[in-house]
């Protein structure tokens, strides 16, 4: 519950819109000075985070993408393990970008275009999601009889969604990083972003 209302006290933030760091008097973009180690670890706390959640995606793709490509499943991994870990792979991926689109992106696109919808970063989330669905129906009739797991064929779903999959995770992060947060944000702005 405490989450939640940090999300609705993150959402009524009344915070001005593109703001990147300008000259006052003149517009221009300034130049920032360095970071204090500790400042960096203020502003870069999100992509820290982000690319934790981001590298157990990876994680989970690798090994099912490797078992595709060598055509053979992880030792000691049954099928029906197998099946599991890549639907627990979508629906964790699908929890994490509704999350994300619920939650953290209109707070972040108050001062941040690129997460703003119908732009780069939620359009990735629409053709993922599109090369999701294929994946989710393969694994599910596989799971429940109606079609063999073919290894080949599971390369080729995901080989669908794949290459946004992965430029998705790391520019997310990029754009999360402390020398581009700085542009946008106070530290204590970001302190109040619950994540």
């Amino acid at each position: 519950m405490e989450a939640a209302n940090g999300f609705e006290k993150m959402a009524e933030l009344d915070l001005p819109k593109d703001a990147p760091s300008k000259d006052v008097k003149t517009g221009a973009k300034q130049d920032l000075p360095p970071l204090s180690a500790a400042d960096f670890r203020a502003y870069n706390r999100l992509a820290e985070m982000m690319d934790a959640y981001h590298n157990h995606f990876r994680q989970t793709w690798n090994l099912l993408y490797g078992a595709c490509e060598s055509n053979k499943r992880p030792q000691g991994m049954s099928i029906r393990a197998f099946l599991r870990t890549a639907e627990e792979f979508a629906s964790h991926l699908t929890m994490h970008h509704t999350i994300e689109e619920q939650h953290i992106f209109p707070v972040l696109a108050k001062k941040m275009t690129k997460f703003r919808k119908e732009l780069e970063l939620l359009t990735q989330h629409k053709q993922i999601h599109a090369g999701l669905e294929v994946f989710e129906e393969y694994i599910g009739a596989c799971r429940n009889g109606e079609r063999e797991l073919r290894l080949g064929e599971l390369r080729e779903v995901m080989g669908g969604f794949g290459t946004v999959l992965w430029e998705h995770l790391d520019e997310e992060v990029k754009e999360l990083g402390a020398e581009n947060m700085r542009k946008y944000w106070t530290i204590a702005e970001l302190k109040q972003i619950p994540f």
